[in-house]
């Protein structure tokens, strides 16, 4: 069905651009991913943004120093992006997991933030496999996971931290630390967050 296909996806969030930047815009950097903030390298250093969205977490990022590259597939959130933070020293670039065609790195820290839960279970492997190879020595790689029921109106998984931390380790990756049960910012009672902290090999 439509739904489920990566086209009924980015259609999706294309049609709700506009109502995302203010939906996702109310919330910041740090109330979402405080459990894991002691976990960035020291600026400066590169970071990837991966599925940025309006851009909220890749403009943080920027703030705090970091050299940005936000990938994001669908153009009308990169617009959203690009127009809510036009001071930030963010590149914002098209792409998509599990290839990231065009991305180069090393980067000392990725973030996925609410977008594991589109890839399908065959895209997942090779997802970790690339974000692996992207992730520089010594790295660190930061996933969240939206958990509960998934919405009937676009492709979306409910993926345990423990299935990501496996896949990691077969990719080479170490696992770093697992935060459960976060309460969603949103105020969605239905929905909690986990999260996944990876490092890449020593530097």
């Amino acid at each position: 069905m439509e739904r489920t296909s990566v086209a009924g996806v980015q259609r999706y969030y294309a049609e709700s651009a506009e109502r995302l930047g203010s939906v996702y815009e109310s919330v910041s950097f740090e109330s979402v991913h405080g459990a894991l903030l002691d976990l960035l390298p020291e600026p400066p250093a590169r970071a990837l943004d991966v599925g940025a969205g309006t851009g909220r977490d890749a403009a943080a990022l920027a703030a705090r120093g970091f050299a940005v590259d936000a990938v994001e597939p669908v153009a009308e959130l990169r617009e959203v992006a690009a127009r809510l933070h036009p001071d930030a020293d963010v590149t914002w670039r098209e792409g998509a997991l599990p290839d990231l065609d065009g991305v180069q790195g090393p980067y000392d820290v990725i973030l996925l933030s609410a977008v594991w839960m589109h890839l399908a279970p065959e895209e997942r492997p090779l997802a970790i496999r690339r974000l692996a190879a992207l992730l520089a020595p010594g790295g660190t790689l930061l996933i969240t996971l939206r958990r509960g029921e998934p919405p009937t109106d676009r492709r979306m998984f409910d993926i345990p931290a423990e299935d990501v931390a496996r896949q990691a380790t077969d990719a080479g990756l170490r696992l770093l630390r697992t935060v459960e049960e976060a309460t969603d910012r949103l105020g969605r009672e239905a929905v909690t967050w986990n999260a996944v902290a990876l490092g890449g090999g020593p530097g």
